[in-house]
This record gives C-alpha cells, sequence and structure tokens, in this order.
C-alpha cells in the first residue's frame, strides 16, 4: 500500500453570508474530491492542541502525527531547516516577515504579496545596514524570511504577534513583550528596518506602480533548534514532501522526508498545480508516503477574498487532485488517499483559528460511509468523529 495526503491549507471557513450561509468549501466545484469522500470515510480532526498557537507548524506537525508540545520551537527554525541554516545553540531563530504597515497599523502581512526578487534585494540590503556578527537575515520567498539573533543571553521566552493574526491593528500594541533584553532588542531593529526600508528603491517602486511597500520587518515565532524523531523512526514509512513553503520543508527535513521542488509553485493562487501533480506521482513510485501540501487557500482566507479561495479550492480540485489520480493509475500498488485542511483561515476574519478541521480517507480496501460531500458540515456526520494527536496519521495507516 501507497499512502498520500493533500493538505489544502486553511480551506476550512465559516458560513459567509455573501455565500448563503455556505462555506467556500461547501460552495466550490470539487467534483474530485467529492468522489473520494463519496467511496471513503470522514471525521473531523483536531490540529491544533489546546493552548496551543492557531500556526500552520503546530498543525501540520500534527497532521503528520507529531506532538507540537514536545516538539515545537517555533517556525523560524523549521524554516531554517529548508533553507540549509544550521542553528547553532547560542542562536535563537524566527520567522522574519516584510510587512506593509500605513498609518502605524498592519495593512498586510506580505507586503502586498512582494515578489521574492524585490525581497532579495531588500534582505539584502537590510544585512549591509542592519546586520551584524550578531544580527543575520537570510532571503525566503516572497514576504517569508529568516532572522538569526546569535547571543546566548537572548531568550525565545518572548511574546510575539504573527502578522496575519492582527490585520489593521496598531503595530505600537503589538511590539514584543516578555525577556526585556530580547524584546528590546527585537523593538528597536523593527523600528530601524522602518526608517531603512520606508524610502528604498524598491519600495518607492512599488508605490508608485500602487503596489504595497514592504516597510517594516516583523520578526516572530522564535525558537532554538527542536528535538524530533524521524518519520521513519515513528512510522516506518519512506517518505517526501511537496511544498513551496519553507515552513512545511523544515517538517520535512526534521522528520527526514526528502524535500521535493517543482518548478513555478508559488504559495499562492498562481502556483504550479499540473508540475505539483506529476511530482506527486512520480514521489509515490518511489517512497512509502507523500506530503503534497498547497498554500494558496491560506492565503486567500488571509486576504479575505472568498470568491478567491473559491477559486483555488476548485483549482486544486480540478488541475492538481483530477491529474494526481489519473497519473496514480500507472502506479503498480494500491493508494490511500487522505485530504484536509490543517486549519480554518476565516474570510470573516483573515487569520487562523483552531476548530477541528474535516477530513476524508479513502482506503480502497475498507467500506465507506454515507458521507457525499467535502466541507465542515457533511464531515462532521462522517463514521469517523472527531480525531487528534496522531489518531489520524494512524487511521491513514491502518
Amino acid at each position: 500500500m501507497k499512502y498520500i495526503i493533500f493538505l489544502i491549507d486553511g480551506a476550512a471557513d465559516y458560513p459567509l453570508e455573501q455565500l448563503n450561509g455556505k462555506t467556500p468549501l461547501m460552495v466550490a466545484k470539487k467534483p474530485n474530491i467529492d468522489a473520494l469522500c463519496h467511496k471513503g470515510t470522514c471525521g473531523l480532526f483536531k490540529s491544533i492542541p489546546d493552548e496551543m498557537p492557531t500556526g500552520s507548524a503546530v498543525a501540520n506537525l500534527s497532521v503528520l502525527g507529531y506532538n507540537p508540545k514536545k516538539c515545537f520551537e517555533g517556525r523560524g527554525v523549521l524554516e531554517a531547516a529548508s533553507m540549509n541554516v544550521d542553528v547553532h545553540s547560542d542562536e535563537l531563530a524566527l520567522r522574519c516577515n516584510l510587512i506593509c504597515v500605513e498609518s502605524g497599523k498592519i495593512k498586510n502581512h506580505s507586503a502586498g504579496h512582494i515578489s521574492s526578487e524585490e525581497a532579495a534585494i531588500l534582505i539584502d540590503d537590510l544585512n549591509k545596514n542592519l546586520g551584524s556578527e550578531k544580527v543575520k537575515f537570510y532571503p525566503g520567498v516572497s514576504y517569508r524570511h529568516l532572522l538569526i539573533i546569535k547571543d546566548d543571553k537572548f531568550s525565545k521566552k518572548i511574546n510575539c504577534a504573527p502578522p496575519h493574526d492582527h490585520p489593521n491593528e496598531r503595530i505600537k500594541d503589538l511590539l514584543i513583550g516578555g525577556d526585556e533584553l530580547t524584546s528590546r532588542f527585537l523593538n528597536d531593529l523593527i523600528l530601524k528596518s522602518n526608517a531603512f526600508l520606508e524610502n528604498h528603491p524598491v519600495n518607492l517602486a512599488r508605490e508608485k506602480s500602487g503596489k504595497d511597500k514592504a516597510n517594516y520587518i516583523w520578526p516572530w515565532s522564535p525558537g532554538k533548534k527542536p528535538k524530533m524523531k524521524t518519520f521513519s523512526e515513528l512510522y516506518g514509512k519512506t517518505g517526501a514532501v511537496i511544498s513551496a513553503v519553507d515552513l512545511i520543508k523544515g517538517i520535512g527535513k526534521y522528520a527526514g522526508l526528502e524535500i521535493i521542488n517543482v518548478d513555478g509553485a508559488t504559495g499562492l493562487f498562481d502556483t504550479n498545480y499540473e508540475g505539483k501533480a506529476d511530482a506527486c506521482v512520480r514521489a509515490l513510485k518511489k517512497f512509502d508516503f507523500v506530503f503534497c501540501h498547497v498554500e494558496a487557500s491560506d492565503e486567500a482566507g488571509h486576504e479575505g477574498d472568498i470568491d478567491l479561495k473559491i477559486k483555488t479550492i476548485e483549482y486544486f480540485d480540478k488541475r492538481l487532485l483530477a491529474r494526481a489520480l489519473n497519473g496514480f493509475t500507472e502506479i503498480d500498488d494500491e493508494i490511500t488517499i487522505a485530504i484536509l485542511p490543517d486549519h480554518f483561515t476565516p474570510c470573516e476574519l483573515r487569520i487562523h483559528t483552531r476548530e477541528p478541521v474535516p477530513f476524508l480517507i479513502f482506503n480502497p480496501q475498507k467500506m465507506s460511509d454515507d458521507v457525499n460531500k467535502f466541507d465542515e458540515k457533511n464531515c462532521s456526520r462522517g463514521s469517523l468523529g472527531t480525531l487528534q494527536n496522531d489518531e489520524l496519521i494512524k487511521m491513514i495507516f491502518e
């Protein structure tokens, strides 16, 4: 038996007045997902344990059967692993967004989804002007970057606000708290970044063309290097990760899974769905297990764009899943397929929330239940009930 999880990041949502009380999953045309739902079994999965942050790192660790209470050390170290940046014992790693601030408030967490090329120029110039032996910025993809602070006196016990959870809020109310030495140093770096970035040529050009400026850095999710068993040690399976997002690739690296990069994978609605589908087919021929992560729906939810969120779900169904299913006929083995979001990203709120997410599992050797549509309401009636912790991954491998 082969196994694959398709993770539609942030696809779950609340009923919306604009959709006559339905959710984007309910409205989207997704015949291939619904067909698997009809042939499989369904339920809900509590991906975010109580008292844990509602981030994708925690949720995806849970989906893969890890206990985030034991191994989650912040997004920064996970993204560092993806970027092949070693984090040493005297270093603190933080995710570092380029964000857009207007009138003292966070306009968006992504600097208007700045291009990787523009962002690389800004990160390089930040290193030249604010970097030191103690401070190092590493360029990532679009607005997602890495900040390493080298000083064993700095603490991970600081309170940072994920910028995607605080749209339209004042930055002065969101500055870092907790350990005084660390928070004071990082808050000073945030303010200095604005003084440097506000009139940077890249930002002046973006402003002239009607785009949002990347006029602040925003460090968050601090941590030290985590300790994790490999996926093979936990579940006896070889595997691979397919994603455009450094966070997910970092989880895969610590889990000992092979990272497969797909040309044109962006993490947005314009990602290379077809390329990811083909990569899934190739990977399943080689490995026992594949984790295919698609970010686009989450970004649409953070933008509050209902129509775009529906489109990303439909693109996943038509362009990725349908193509992958067709390719799976080339594989001389049966395949268990699971599909789920990692968390809710309601368009109404534009942030992550912690409700249990819908999931389906199609195992060709097992009977189906009576759920025919994949969405938040219908999956709650599924025969598998509400799972948590490592119950989902064990159910997939059962």
